[in-house]
């Protein structure tokens, strides 16, 4: 049985809307992150989807969707040390009590 497209543009619009709810309405940091993470897997699914099913089919998603994850690496590892300084500086990672930078 062969997926349509139609079926993973649906399972990344979910992941999308998922992502987006918890990163414009959660107070935790690490919600947000996720959340941001969340989004770049649908971007991912996408990319993945279209180069599959695409007017020319190849290898160019898959490429994109490897440059893409390691930009969420290299995200997540500068989000989490960020966030560990403003942990240690103002004890609390909730979003909304960070809006200043003085100590």
């Amino acid at each position: 049985m062969m997926v349509s497209i139609s079926s993973y543009l649906m399972v990344a619009l979910i992941l999308f809307c998922v992502g987006l709810y918890g990163a414009l309405t959660k107070r935790n940091a690490v919600i947000v992150l996720i959340s941001i993470e969340l989004m770049l897997n649908a971007v991912n699914i996408n990319l993945v989807a279209f180069s599959k099913f695409g007017l020319h089919p190849g290898v160019t998603g898959q490429i994109f969707t490897l440059f893409t994850m390691t930009v969420a690496a290299a995200e997540v590892a500068v989000g989490l040390a960020i966030l560990i300084a403003l942990y240690r500086n103002k004890e609390t990672v909730n979003v909304d009590e960070m809006d200043q930078m003085k100590r």
